[in-house]
């Protein structure tokens, strides 16, 4: 197909995986980030490892792409066939901000962000017409800004809805990322949302791995109501579970709702053994020191969707304002930190 015009936000790691492999598909790319950031994409440029041996590590000089520190020095590189949001949950309303004085300028914008609120919100400014739901299910590790490895390769998904869809399913799967469209968003984004969740908020609060978690049946015992919450909330609200790009979503309800001397070890294996050793993101975020955490936008949403629908959801309200709590400084890591018992205690 013919190469196009792309406006990246964020040079995360979703950010330089999608960004970078259309660059290297042959794409125009011109990525918005923050100014030190932009800085050292400038002079190291991007470094995509696929992880399938000594020849699928990508290289692209700084010098053949362009990085801009703002929306409107961005936009000033247009024309763009499409803008790809790859941002965390709560950089939204900050950007919001930044895109209202330039809305009429904006391509339509494939959204990738975790939670199932951020197209919503994007929309307010841009208007509903304006934006594409999506997800990411590879998963990325990122070493240092721009250097990023491939962990395990699965794909993406967009609504089909929009009439880019079926354009920008064509350009991500010549750029090799295994795009696929949905008829549903929401069933996407939720299903999405919960398949990130087990292992997360645990995780976090008490500085185990997910392997830890699970092997605890106290905590796992929890970490099962949080799910069974979560489908309850979708079941609700209307919103089917449905599998994603090598990520079967439907086993995992099923699982949920298994006694617990079958589900654990499937639970153990499907995450704990995808993971390893490696800690979520909402770890990563809190021992990153940034006091930020998407926890509001995924355990979060779920209570918020919950209220609304008159569905109980009290253990994801707990391990929401706990995380948030200790993300927040308002209580000291150490307060949870390998003691399950402690936070299993919160909800006798």
């Amino acid at each position: 197909m013919k190469n196009a015009n792309f406006l990246i936000f964020g040079a995360g790691a979703i950010g330089t995986y999608v960004g970078g492999s259309l660059a290297i598909a042959g794409n125009r790319v011109v990525f918005v980030e923050q100014r030190g950031t932009v800085d050292e994409l400038r002079a190291h440029g991007l470094r995509i490892d696929l992880n399938r041996g000594p020849n699928s590590v990508y290289t692209i000089p700084g010098s053949s792409l362009t990085f801009a520190d703002s929306i409107e020095e961005a936009l000033a590189s247009g024309p763009f066939e499409l803008a790809i949001y790859a941002l965390k949950s709560f950089d939204t309303k900050a950007v919001l901000e930044q895109m209202k004085p330039c809305f009429d300028k904006f391509p339509p914008v494939l959204c990738l962000s975790n939670g199932v609120e951020n197209e919503a919100s994007i929309a307010t400014i841009l208007g509903t017409g304006n934006i594409i739901a999506g997800v990411v299910t590879t998963a990325i590790g990122r070493h240092t800004a721009g250097d990023i490895v491939i962990e395990r390769m699965r794909g993406m998904g967009l609504e089909d809805r929009h009439p880019l869809s079926l354009f920008a399913v064509e350009a991500l799967n010549a750029a090799g990322l295994n795009a696929h469209l949905f008829k549903r968003a929401e069933a996407m984004k939720w299903s999405k949302m919960v398949s990130n969740l087990p292992a997360n908020a645990t995780s976090a609060i008490l500085n185990m791995t997910a392997a830890e978690v699970f092997a605890n049946p106290h905590i796992f015992h929890l970490e099962m109501g949080m799910l069974r919450e979560s489908l309850n909330v979708m079941r609700a609200n209307h919103i089917r579970v449905v599998d994603l790009p090598r990520v079967p979503v439907r086993a995992l309800a099923i699982g949920s709702r298994l006694p617990e001397f079958i589900s654990r070890p499937l639970m153990m294996k499907a995450v704990g053994g995808g993971r390893g050793g490696k800690m979520p993101s909402f770890h990563i975020d809190l021992y990153s020191g940034r006091g930020r955490s998407e926890v509001e936008w995924l355990n979060g949403a779920v209570v918020r969707f919950g209220e609304k629908a008159g569905v109980p959801t009290p253990i994801n309200k707990v391990l929401t304002d706990t995380l948030q709590a200790l993300t927040k400084g308002e209580l000291p890591l150490e307060t949870f930190d390998r003691q399950p018992e402690k936070l299993h205690a919160l909800f006798s």
